[in-house]
Order: C-alpha cells, then sequence, then structure tokens
C-alpha cells in the first residue's frame, strides 16, 4: 500500500501543472489500476517466475521499440504467452518502475504511460517510455497490450525515469 500511496503522488507530482491549480488525486478507478501496474512490477521483481502470469492477459501483445542503436531501431513483437514463457527462464533480481504520467480509465480498459526504468545485476540496462493497455477481466485489471521503448542509460534522466532503487 505504501508504494501504491508513493506512486499515486509521483503519478501527479509529475504531470503538468497549470497556474496555481492543485494537483488532482486519482479517481478509485484510476487507483485501481495504479494497484495493477503496482502489481505487474512487483510480479516483475519477484522470484516466482510464474507470479508475472497472473497479471498479464495472456492473449495481448508487447512491442518493443528498440532504440539502444539509434542508427538501428528495431521494432519487436512478442505474443504475452511467449514472453511469459521466456520470463520463467529470466535471472533473479530484476527491477523495473515507471511514473504514471498519465492514468486514463473508460469502463473495462485503462491506459497507462509514461518513463520507466529497468535494472538487471544492480545497474540500470536501460529505460524509456511504457505504454500499458489494461483490460478488466472478472479476477480483476490485467496488463494486455503493451509497448514500450528502450534507450540507453544516458536518457534516462532526460526522460524523468525513475532513480535507481537504493542498494
Amino acid at each position: 500500500m505504501k508504494a501504491l500511496i508513493a506512486t499515486a503522488a509521483a503519478l501527479f507530482a509529475a504531470a503538468p501543472l497549470a497556474a496555481a491549480e492543485p494537483s488532482p488525486s486519482p479517481s478509485p478507478e484510476q487507483s485501481e489500476v495504479i494497484a495493477a501496474v503496482e502489481a505487474f512490477f512487483d510480479a516483475l521483481e519477484s522470484p516466482d517466475k510464474t507470479a508475472l502470469a497472473t497479471t498479464m492477459d495472456p492473449a495481448g501483445t508487447i512491442y518493443i521499440h528498440d532504440r539502444m542503436d539509434p542508427s538501428a531501431p528495431e521494432i519487436t513483437v512478442v505474443p504475452v504467452a511467449k514472453h511469459l514463457e521466456n520470463w520463467a527462464k529470466s535471472p533473479p533480481g530484476l527491477w523495473e518502475r515507471m511514473v504514471y504520467r498519465t492514468v486514463l480509465v473508460d469502463g473495462d480498459m485503462a491506459q497507462v504511460w509514461g518513463p520507466y526504468r529497468f535494472v538487471a545485476g544492480g545497474r540500470t540496462t536501460h529505460c524509456g517510455i511504457d505504454s500499458l493497455s489494461l483490460v478488466r477481466r472478472a479476477e480483476g485489471w490485467k496488463v494486455a497490450n503493451t509497448s514500450f521503448s528502450m534507450v540507453p542509460p544516458a536518457d534516462c534522466a532526460k526522460l524523468g525515469a525513475p532513480e535507481e532503487p537504493a542498494r
């Protein structure tokens, strides 16, 4: 819950503000979506490599916009079911978090957008912009379709990506 409150505060602190207007608080629906995204990131960090499957819709698709080498950008498309299979073989110690710049909810669909940082082996390997589409299922909100850019760590500050976790 503490992470949810900190995340909600970061979401609204990062949003551009109109002159002298207070930051809005997330709606109850936005809070539910933020909690689902937090569960997704917690599952990414979990040593239980099957935890991620509980936060994602296996029918979804992931688009990776790889700009690590700006002279040779690539777009890779991975079905969520294949990603979950690959994730089960991933090493421990991975961490990803994002700043929630935009959280939109319309009925049973939601969109969360903002900069993120990815850390492996105690160091940032890349960062970029996450765009997470969520769907509300009977068991709650699930991350379905995802697009994210990947840029070198040198670009993290410019994007406003979260800081690395304390070691």
